[in-house]
């Protein structure tokens, strides 16, 4: 290659390496503006931001859209558009460390398409909410201190909206005592549902539920005293079946619905 076009690559990738990282810089601007936890001000979140609107180095705010992507899909986008590379180990911790706090802000919903789609499931995507959406394409204008007010007063209006949504969604389920817990909507909490619900009367009437599990809680339900009184130890790190119910009509005997994480 010629000296001069290789000059050329790298003043162009230079370049276009100044346009990233000042993008990069503008996201980090918006969510200190928004509020988000000082955990949740770093480049991870300001990639994560910047790809679920779309946004390339070189795109103006006012450009910004609202893909409906999922977490994989976003780290490509690290990785094309700013040379952002993470590690496939690490989409876990954009999903738990940034994703998570972004719901809870507000800020995205999950799975608009299908709400019933459980949060863990490789189909899941996400989506920048709609009126954080107008005001995100207003960053830099004039008008952006004026349409960040306007919205940081909805903001709350909106956590609690939406928190009543993924609430109504999730799946009552009532114990032979009377108790009863809710699990989030979709994947394997169906069946566990059918099982507490109608298999556990039939086939263990008077049977004590000793855990439950959820998609996006581990510890959905666990009834430590009654495990500790039957002499069993938990490791809490360990695997766990989605159901563990104590026939008690016949000692000794235990009801497991295995977890597909403990494999067949």
């Amino acid at each position: 290659m010629p000296p001069w076009k290789r000059n050329f690559k790298t003043m162009t990738q230079k370049k276009n390496g100044q346009k990233a990282e000042k993008k990069i810089k503008e996201a980090l601007t918006v969510l200190n503006d928004l509020g988000l936890p000082k955990q949740q001000q770093n480049e991870r979140s300001a990639l994560t931001l910047l790809s679920l609107l779309g946004l390339k180095p070189g795109d103006t705010w006012k450009k910004a859209s609202d893909p409906l992507m999922g977490i994989t899909p976003m780290m490509d986008f690290f990785q094309e558009y700013y040379g952002k590379k993470y590690a496939p180990n690490t989409r876990e911790t954009v999903r738990r460390q940034t994703v998570h706090q972004f719901m809870q802000a507000a800020l995205i919903l999950a799975n608009p398409d299908k709400p019933s789609r459980p949060t863990n499931s490789p189909k899941a995507v996400y989506q920048i909410e709609p009126s954080a959406l107008t005001l995100l394409k207003s960053f830099g204008k004039p008008e952006w201190n004026a349409c960040l007010d306007q919205y940081l007063q909805t903001v709350d209006t909106l956590k609690k909206l939406y928190a009543r949504e993924r609430e109504m969604r999730r799946l009552p389920v009532k114990f032979e005592n009377g108790q009863e817990i809710r699990l989030s909507p979709g994947g394997q909490n169906i069946l566990v549902k059918k099982i507490i619900d109608d298999f556990c009367p039939l086939f263990t009437p008077g049977g004590c539920v000793l855990y439950v599990g959820d998609t996006q809680v581990k510890w959905a339900y666990f009834n430590s005293d009654a495990l500790a009184s039957l002499g069993v130890e938990i490791q809490e790190h360990g695997k766990m079946p989605d159901v563990v119910v104590h026939h008690v009509e016949k000692t000794g005997w235990f009801l497991l619905r295995p977890s597909p994480a403990m494999g067949q």
